[in-house]
């Protein structure tokens, strides 16, 4: 499989911001091409916080020349000391070393919000929970000189759009593994597939025939199915942090956006309020608020939000998502109940939604966990073979321009330096010495990164 083979897939997986303003070719055959349009402009437009989907802080430092500088937050400063090398890990942003944008200022460097969270909040709750409160999460700075052919578009990773790659590299390393496990594996998946039908159908329905169904319906449907298919986890996760950051009118969203950022605590908050034990295992999998409790989870973070608009929301959002992101291009599933539930016909017309599933199999079924390595190594290859491709140093978050960027640890030309820095009375980070440290473009295992971790190893790898 080589960079041709995966090169179409790759452009497909990423968002292109600027492509949005540029007419594109009529007559495309993707049935849900208006949709996607009209969710553009619905976004962009018509909520309080749109403009930021391309007018923003991010795009705008993206786009620029010079330097860029990031924020890193690491929870082991003695092993990174110790070694010299940070390496990424195929949690973040698929094999980046994840940061948040800083802005220099006369007084050191302000936090972009969700740096200013994650190095406050999320990661000391971390520590304290694997009980080692005495530890304290270290900022890093990393200034990246952004060479003159770095590409100057925007152009982000979409995970979402990522169970085509997943399909086609098991296919790639499926023997790797017995006949007998390759077949129960084929069969776990389309059985999680087969028993879902019933929300499958439903937000087919919704996304390509306009169905009309009560909102309490489809959450309630959609609370059963995530066990079954935990990439819809995500999905409404996704929905849902984009719901409140692009609605919210509270004081602190107002303050983010006059600094050109999104407001991230919004869903650090909804996340952490309704599933406190995700902190150090940031798993979306297991994200499903309970649809009784849904309004009292959005008055609790954001007083400002109308919780039956967002529900009304949701099931047209969360319906787009599961048919632009889990249906095979193109393709309109119908006629359920005369599907044959095999894996190869399944491929043919559910090919991403098997992806991610397959993707979630691997981390936790039987010996499977074994080539998970493996298989998201093979993933951070060709990603990073992508990137190099189109000159892109720092990739980003592209599901909605949230502030989470990456350093691509491959790229030929990277050229960067590093500080340990502290946080001033005012929240602003002040550098106090520079480290020799390289990045390595070689990935660790997710269990050893800040956001993932079980539990306290020591030693560990230097990890994201």
């Amino acid at each position: 499989m080589d960079f041709l083979d995966t090169y179409h897939l790759w452009a497909d997986a990423h968002a292109f911001f600027e492509a949005r303003i540029i007419p594109g070719p009529a007559g495309t055959g993707d049935p849900l091409a208006e949709q996607t349009s009209a969710w553009d402009t619905r976004l962009s437009q018509e909520t309080p916080n749109g403009s930021l989907m391309r007018n923003n802080a991010l795009f705008d430092a993206l786009g620029g020349s010079g330097k860029l500088h990031l924020l890193h937050v690491t929870h082991a400063l003695e092993e990174i000391s110790k070694d010299g090398v940070l390496y990424p890990s195929g949690g973040c942003l698929v094999g980046s070393i994840y940061c948040a944008p800083l802005t220099v200022t006369d007084n050191g460097y302000r936090m972009h919000n969700l740096g200013s969270y994650v190095l406050n909040k999320e990661a000391p709750a971390f520590l304290k929970k694997i009980g080692k409160p005495e530890r304290t999460p270290t900022p890093l700075i990393f200034e990246i000189s952004v060479p003159p052919q770095a590409y100057r578009g925007l152009a982000g990773v979409d995970y979402l759009r990522l169970g085509a790659i997943h399909l086609c590299i098991y296919s790639h390393l499926e023997y790797l593994l017995s006949k007998a496990e390759r077949h129960q594996l084929r069969e776990t998946v389309v059985s999680r597939t087969k028993n879902s039908a019933g929300f499958l159908a439903l937000a087919s329905a919704v996304a390509h025939q306009g169905a009309a169904v009560s909102s309490h319906s489809f959450l309630q449907l959609l609370d059963e199915t995530i066990p079954r298919l935990p990439i819809l986890g995500y999905v409404y996760f996704e929905a849902l942090a984009e719901y409140l950051m692009l609605h919210s009118t509270s004081g602190r969203t107002r303050r983010a956006a006059e600094h050109g950022e999104f407001n991230n605590w919004l869903y650090k908050e909804m996340l952490f309020a309704s599933f406190p034990h995700m902190a150090g295992k940031f798993d979306l999998a297991k994200f499903r608020p309970s649809p009784r409790d849904l309004d009292g989870l959005l008055a609790r973070v954001d007083a400002t939000v109308d919780p039956t608009h967002a529900r009304e929301y949701l099931v047209e959002r969360i319906s787009y998502l599961v048919a632009a992101r889990l249906f095979t291009p193109g393709q309109i599933p119908e006629a359920w109940h005369h599907r044959r539930w095999e894996f190869d016909s399944l491929a043919a017309q559910l090919g991403p939604l098997l992806g991610h599933l397959i993707h979630r199999e691997l981390r936790t079924f039987g010996r499977y966990p074994d080539f998970y390595f493996y298989f998201d190594q093979h993933k951070a290859l060709q990603a990073w073979n992508y990137w190099n491709h189109m000159d892109i140093v720092v990739p980003f978050n592209g599901t909605i321009p949230k502030g989470e960027v990456g350093i691509n640890p491959a790229y030929p030309d990277l050229e960067y330096r590093v500080w340990l820095a502290e946080q001033d009375a005012a929240g602003r980070l002040v550098p106090t010495e520079q480290l020799e440290l390289t990045i390595a473009p070689r990935l660790v295992d997710i269990k050893y990164t800040l956001m993932r971790n079980n539990q306290w190893t020591t030693p560990t790898p230097s990890a994201a």
